[in-house]
């Protein structure tokens, strides 16, 4: 009962929250502008002052302008980007909120958790994972998909897609990289603000249980990816999504209502941001910022961009 009351107060939190913020979000609701898709124009002075300085040295080497502003200039963007997160992540979370679709099915999830809870089923489900484990039998096995799952990992894999993209001077792979970057961290703050809220106990003891971190960030990653790339990539990860939350049960590290809500809040966060992101197209083809330096002097532009 002690659980199930905390996961109800976490809902109702959570329901006052999305009556307060829809208030607020829906003024501030809007789709990025163009200036805000440029990865180039970081939001902190840092970052406009970082990437200067590598098209600036690159205009010394030949080389370096054909590959790019440099690693040095790319963590550089990346840090200075950084110190916009906590704006965007709040901005966001507004957005996510004033969207009745987004609304429903976080309170849907949250119902079901509570309705999984109540019912026994939770327990019911972690019965038959002590009975018959399968993903925890193996160690090495359980271990990959726990260091797979995990923020971190996620977090410290975009960081790097940026970092390498930045280096190269590739624009549209930046945009993406961010694009992942924010969704985590938006998804990382509601994620830990409902588990400090809630603080219920795990199948194993541990605490801060609800919503599964590891669930709602991967299903996040696999929300972006779907909306970047697509359902080649999209599907795959959602497969992957869906066996670290198996792995969690499995594990005993989580109940099945911790999974049930992660899995759609880290769709509908990765979805809503990566939406917010998209670039506008003409006939298929992404409309994106390009810039390069050619015999000394910087071009600015509009290019097309597409995958297949």
């Amino acid at each position: 009962m002690l659980l199930t009351s905390c996961k109800g107060v976490g809902v109702w939190v959570l329901l006052g929250f999305c009556f307060v913020a829809a208030g607020c979000g829906q003024s501030g609701a809007r789709k990025r502008s163009a200036d805000e898709l440029r990865p180039l124009a970081g939001s902190a002075p840092a970052a406009e002052t970082a990437m200067t300085e590598g098209v600036s040295a690159g205009s010394e080497d030949g080389e370096r302008e054909a590959e790019g502003p440099g690693a040095r200039a790319a963590v550089g963007s990346l840090a200075g980007r950084i110190w916009s997160l906590p704006g965007l992540v709040v901005e966001d979370s507004k957005e996510i909120v004033s969207s009745r679709g987004s609304l429903f099915w976080l309170l849907a999830a949250g119902g079901g958790s509570i309705a999984l809870r109540q019912s026994g089923a939770d327990d019911r489900i972690d019965e038959s994972f002590q009975r018959n484990p399968w993903i925890s039998r193996h160690s090495d096995l359980d271990k990959f998909v726990d260091y797979a799952g995990s923020p971190a990992t996620h977090f410290a894999a975009t960081g790097i897609w940026y970092v390498v993209r930045a280096a190269q001077g590739d624009e549209v792979g930046m945009r993406n990289a961010w694009t992942m970057f924010e969704a985590l961290s938006v998804n990382g703050a509601i994620t830990l603000g409902l588990k400090l809220i809630v603080n219920d106990k795990t199948p194993n003891g541990k605490s801060l249980a609800w919503p599964s971190g590891h669930t709602s960030s991967s299903f996040t990653v696999a929300a972006v990816l779907d909306e970047l790339y697509g359902p080649w990539v999209g599907i795959p990860a959602y497969v992957g999504a869906g066996f670290v939350g198996y792995r969690m049960m499995d594990a005993r590290d989580h109940w099945a209502s911790d999974v049930l809500f992660g899995a759609v809040l880290g769709y509908i966060v990765g979805h809503q941001v990566a939406q917010k992101y998209a670039a506008p197209k003409v006939a298929g083809w992404e409309l994106v910022p390009y810039s390069d330096v050619v015999a000394g002097r910087t071009v600015t532009g509009v290019g097309f961009a597409r995958s297949f």
